[in-house]
């Protein structure tokens, strides 16, 4: 049965694929308003969107499908898009101009998109569909791969290029003895030259992974059908439970193949330069097209630029056309930094080398010129900081001398090439061929990627972006102070400063010494001394340093009366407590409610009532949530294994363990955490600041999550955590959080931001690269240390309890103005009562 309903004078495209480079090219049409003349039909093999598959092995470091997706919601509706998943063209009739998918429905098409991608290539070998045996491809692949890796302990991956190590490292992150089989010589053959493979190869062994260059695959053995291990042409066997394929790709190009379209002898689907195949009216791009210049690119960058093309084409644009493009790439493989451009390899006549290698650390440096000077390629493996600035300058002469740029500061004459150095015509993003002249128009890297798209491909050009931008006038916290939130930290850490009037006189600006500071620096500064000090937060000066909650130790709400949120660590309570919860509620005749944070919420108190009321829940045994502080508000939890048929660790336990351990700790916004005993996730801990889930192993800590109005997951930062190490760790993170981030930036914000992000938050956390973790440790161990509940504290004063009256010259009256009517058996706010400004509003 036929799905098509177009009318002559409405054209249709129809698009076979819907991957990356399917995505661009829908952009593309967008961009030229295409979308809003002609008909466009997507047909798609996978059950999902076009997704980030560049990025596809962050999956199994806490990316979720739906953050690899590619395509920004109501896309596809806004344009008018008819997208059809799981429903793959099944062939084609050029004659007619239709195309029959799977389902059965017939397209007819005015122009035809094919954008079929790539297949993997899977060795011919005695057992390579045994069971056990895997490509490494979608994100179903990886599904699959993650599922039978439960039951594994010992993985091969047949290939070490790039895919190839990608695998590798997932399977090491699975928890699995790891094998790369390369046929080449080396790792990374096409991308990297003999001395940056043998670096490659020196790091990666160092990190527990077995290498074996130069041999092939003969054989899968297999047992009842299962894989058992490996022979290899060396005559050498492994012991594996488990083979993921990854020895390259070939063109899908059978769709083509069966309708007659011209294909190139070694595959893929012939094209010319306006990426029009054999018939007019049938386009190619991606993998799965053959350039003019004889070559498939497998690289996202030349199938985008096939895209652009092809658009342009459709809307009647006159283009140059794709005659080829750069090959160059950099990725971070197993966290080893690997980049490559022009020409890699030395392969022009008469070209030179200059090499820097240090075997120690896993540096290689090499860079091709000619014999006049001008730089033809480069390989960087183990350092790629300058890959975003010598790629630009490929067949230019470098402004300073090639030594120059592959010698480490302090062993040569330090390098002075910046962007400022790099032409304007200069492409910075080679992903969406990005020059430096139109960078230069935008005033912020959001702009950047918003207007451009430049940084939001593979990632490797943001820091050039960054450098190229003006920078800020002012980083300044405030009127009050040039110094940033981090900046002041540091500063009344590292000279003990306990008061934010020696402070401001000490380091504000000059204007600004001898006053008062400001709405902006007077709470930032009070949490920063908060966070140093553990001291009582309403005692001297810190109290008129606090915002309007942590002035009275509650939550203000809309008609002037408080919330009290007692602290229920874990949402683990006792009959007896509840109890007591429910007396001061009816007693006091506050509204309940039940949070999403496993507490329970008290509303409707008026300020002279929150002593009676912290009187009795203390008593009680409770103490403060600090849901009014910038602090730890809860550590959710599952009932874990102790319960629960699926849990594998004591999640409550845990849960309480570190609410309590981290209760009262100030920071630069609230923080929330959550603690899941198994993989089910029931407490939403990928949600949250800091979250734990459970494996058989231990534990896994993901961080930089938030739920909030702008939904983040949060990263994997360590897995198959110890208690200890866990705790350890989740110290280290938070403390380093708190000294490093801005005012109200929340953990997802600043992890974002940092610069590195979370391979450098890794680097300083776990693997202490900046030597701090001891000093981390010891901030955190001194506010467990000092740390006292500031209900308790207050009620043993007399002094701190005068503040907490309706009136100072009236203490015993009640404030007229906060008042409530009945709603489902509890009250709420009276908003037709409102004292503003001294006028009265009924």
């Amino acid at each position: 049965m036929s799905a098509d309903t177009t009318t002559a004078h409405t054209p249709t495209i129809v698009l076979v694929g819907h991957g990356m480079v399917g995505q661009r090219f829908l952009e593309a049409l967008a961009d030229r308003g295409v979308t809003e003349r002609a008909r466009i039909v997507v047909l798609c093999e996978e059950p999902r969107p076009a997704y980030d598959r560049v990025q596809l092995t962050s999956y199994f470091s806490g990316k979720t499908a739906e953050d690899l997706s590619m395509v920004e919601a109501g896309f596809m509706e806004k344009h008018s898009i008819e997208l059809y998943l799981g429903d793959p063209a099944e062939s084609v009739d050029r004659e007619a101009r239709t195309v029959t998918a799977r389902s059965g429905q017939v397209f007819a098409y005015d122009s035809l998109v094919l954008a079929t991608g790539s297949y993997p290539f899977v060795p011919p070998v005695p057992g390579k569909d045994a069971r056990g045996c895997f490509v490494y491809r979608t994100i179903e692949d990886l599904l699959a791969i993650e599922e039978y890796a439960k039951t594994a302990t010992t993985g091969a991956v047949v290939g070490g290029g790039l895919l190839g190590l990608e695998a590798a490292g997932a399977l090491k992150g699975l928890g699995l003895d790891t094998h790369v089989v390369e046929f080449a010589p080396r790792l990374m053959p096409v991308q990297v030259d003999e001395g940056g493979g043998a670096a490659l190869l020196r790091t990666i062994e160092r990190m527990g992974l077995s290498v074996h260059t130069g041999t092939g695959t003969q054989e899968v053995v297999t047992a009842d059908g299962v894989v058992t291990g490996m022979k290899l042409s060396d005559g050498s066997e492994l012991a594996t439970d488990m083979v993921v394929f990854s020895a390259g790709v070939r063109p899908r190009d059978q769709l083509a193949r069966d309708c007659g379209l011209d294909v190139g002898e070694r595959g893929g689907i012939a094209v010319d330069e306006q990426c029009r195949t054999s018939d007019p009216a049938v386009f190619a791009i991606g993998e799965c097209a053959l350039a003019t210049d004889g070559r498939v690119y497998g690289l996202v960058a030349p199938g985008y630029e096939m895209a652009q093309t092809v658009a342009a084409a459709l809307a009647d644009e006159a283009g140059d056309g794709f005659t080829g493009a750069d090959m160059s790439t950099k990725l971070k493989l197993l966290g080893v930094d690997v980049a490559s451009f022009g020409d890699a390899h030395g392969a022009a006549e008469g070209c030179l080398d200059v090499v820097y290698s240090d075997s120690r650390s896993g540096v290689y440096k090499k860079l091709v010129i000619d014999g006049e000077g001008r730089l033809l390629g480069g390989v960087l493996v183990g350092d790629a900081e300058q890959y975003g600035l010598l790629r630009p300058l490929t067949g230019s002469v470098p402004p300073v001398s090639p030594e120059q740029l592959v010698l480490p500061a302090g062993a040569g004459a330090p390098v002075a090439l910046g962007p400022s150095a790099l032409p304007d015509d200069a492409v910075i993003c080679s992903c969406h061929n990005v020059t430096k002249h139109a960078i230069g128009q935008c005033e912020s890297l959001a702009e950047v990627k918003k207007c451009t798209k430049a940084g939001t491909g593979c990632g490797s050009c943001v820091k050039v972006i960054e450098k190229l931008l003006p920078a800020p006038t002012d980083k300044g916290l405030c009127r009050c102070f040039s110094y940033n939130r981090s900046e002041l930290y540091e500063i009344a850490r590292a000279l003990r400063v306990t008061s934010f009037a020696a402070l401001l006189d000490s380091h504000g600006r000059d204007e600004a010494k001898g006053g008062e500071g400001c709405e902006v620096c007077k709470p930032t500064v009070g949490s920063i001394l908060a966070s140093l000090n553990n001291g009582y937060i309403l005692d001297g000066e810190q109290a008129s340093l606090q915002d309007t909650n942590d002035h009275f130790l509650a939550n203000m709400q809309r008609n002037g009366s408080y919330s009290v949120v007692p602290r229920i660590p874990g949402g683990e309570i006792t009959p007896d407590k509840l109890i007591v919860i429910g007396e001061v509620a009816r007693d006091f005749g506050l509204y309940t409610k039940i949070t999403g944070g496993q507490r329970i919420d008290l509303f409707g108190a008026r300020v002279d009532q929150l002593p009676s009321i912290w009187t009795r829940l203390v008593d009680a045994g409770f103490e403060s949530g600090h849901a009014y502080g910038k602090a730890l508000r809860t550590v959710k939890s599952c009932v874990g294994q102790t319960w629960c048929r699926y849990g594998v660790q004591d999640s409550v336990k845990m849960a309480i363990q570190l609410e309590l351990r981290y209760r009262g700790l100030r920071a630069p916004h609230k923080l929330k955490s959550a603690v899941s005993g198994c993989a089910r996730e029931c407490a939403e801990a990928q949600s949250k600041d800091f979250g734990i889930i459970a494996t058989a192993n231990g534990w896994n800590l993901y961080v930089g999550g938030n739920g909030g109005a702008t939904p983040r997951h949060a990263d994997l930062l360590a897995q198959d955590l110890s208690d200890a190490e866990l705790v350890r760790l989740i110290d280290r993170f938070l403390m380093f959080y708190i000294r490093t981030a801005d005012r109200l930036e929340r953990t997802s914000t600043w992890l974002d931001r940092l610069e590195g992000g979370l391979d450098h938050l890794k680097d300083v956390v776990v693997h202490d690269s900046l030597g701090l973790c001891d000093e981390l440790e010891a901030l955190m161990a001194a506010h467990v240390e000092d740390y006292q509940d500031e209900w308790a504290q207050t009620l043993d004063d007399p002094d701190r309890l005068r503040r907490f009256v309706s009136f100072v010259n009236a203490p015993e009256a009640p404030d007229p103005s906060v008042r409530f009517i009945p709603e489902r058996d509890q009250i709420k706010p009276d908003l037709t009562f409102l004292t503003l400004e001294g006028v009265t509003s009924r």
